[in-house]
């Protein structure tokens, strides 16, 4: 058992609870140490504790926006990945309204299909390896 294994950590917001507890599951139980949250707030409060490598966020969240914890993230966290989702098409005002303050965020459709969010977080975080499976 090798320590230098760790899983990746990727935090989960949506205040859709299917939506953020099926990422959870998906990401899970591919070797990754995953967290959902329903709320910009409760990711918020775990971050003193629990920094992430990724983040997966809802653009459309009660009280604070997705854009705006992306950019909370980003500050004190800088090597932190974000990929934003939403269901919602008028999200792109939010998102340029964004990188005119100077974060450049990518905005995923939702619905996600399982196979396609791995992929995309593959790409931005290597694999985690669970000894067995390398």
């Amino acid at each position: 058992m090798s320590t230098n294994t760790a899983p990746r950590k990727i935090l989960i917001v949506d205040d859709e609870a299917a939506v953020a507890d099926s990422l959870h599951l998906i990401f899970s139980n591919r070797g990754y140490e995953a967290r959902a949250m329903y709320s910009a707030e409760q990711a918020i409060e775990v971050l003193s504790e629990w920094q992430p490598d990724l983040a997966i966020i809802d653009v459309m969240l009660p009280q604070m926006n997705g854009i705006e914890l992306a950019g909370i993230l980003k500050g004190n966290y800088p090597t932190c990945q974000i990929l934003l989702i939403s269901g919602h098409p008028g999200t792109s005002d939010l998102l340029n309204d964004a990188n005119e303050h100077g974060s450049s965020f990518e905005i995923l459709a939702k619905p996600l299909h399982p196979t396609f969010i791995l992929d995309t977080v593959s790409g931005l975080l290597p694999s985690p390896r669970n000894g067995a499976d390398a």
